[in-house]
């Protein structure tokens, strides 16, 4: 896919932390409602426990899952472990050494309807919309990215 039109920022940002959310962020995105627990607290240990909220929060912020599921800023960490009333979230460490994250990432998937973009339907969608958006404004294509992955 060519990405000339892109800013070297939207080439090195899209899929990962730019920086710290700020905090209407880490509410938005990252508060844990009473259907998140009742989910997390299905996983067997704090590390799985936190671990999993890491995923859902940087999904639902990124629209992404990232290779690295714990590397987030810290404000995120210490949002999420205090929510989960976990004192230190560095011995998470554990999570992401596991093989447990891909079945997270697929039981998130599943939860929550989160899909692939690549999915024939999804792409056919969003191809349509992207096509209408060209043709109906002005936007440049910088812009239509940006509308599409966030």
């Amino acid at each position: 896919m060519p990405v000339s039109f892109l800013s070297n920022d939207q080439c090195e940002n899209y899929g990962r932390y730019a920086g710290p959310p700020s905090p209407h962020d880490l509410a938005r995105y990252f508060h844990l409602d009473d259907t998140d627990h009742a989910l997390i607290a299905q996983k067997r240990g704090a590390h799985n426990r936190f671990g999993f909220a890491v995923q859902l929060g940087t999904v639902r912020y990124l629209g992404t899952f990232l290779e690295k599921p714990l590397d987030v800023p810290q404000r995120v960490l210490w949002a999420l472990a205090k929510q989960l009333g976990i004192e230190a979230p560095d011995k998470a460490s554990a999570y992401s050494a596991g093989e447990q994250r891909w079945q997270h990432a697929t039981e998130i998937r599943a939860s929550y309807g989160y899909v692939e973009f690549t999915e024939p339907l999804i792409a056919f969608r969003l191809t349509r919309w992207l096509d209408a958006l060209c043709w109906t404004g002005p936007d440049q294509p910088s812009v239509l990215f940006q509308r599409a992955t966030t």
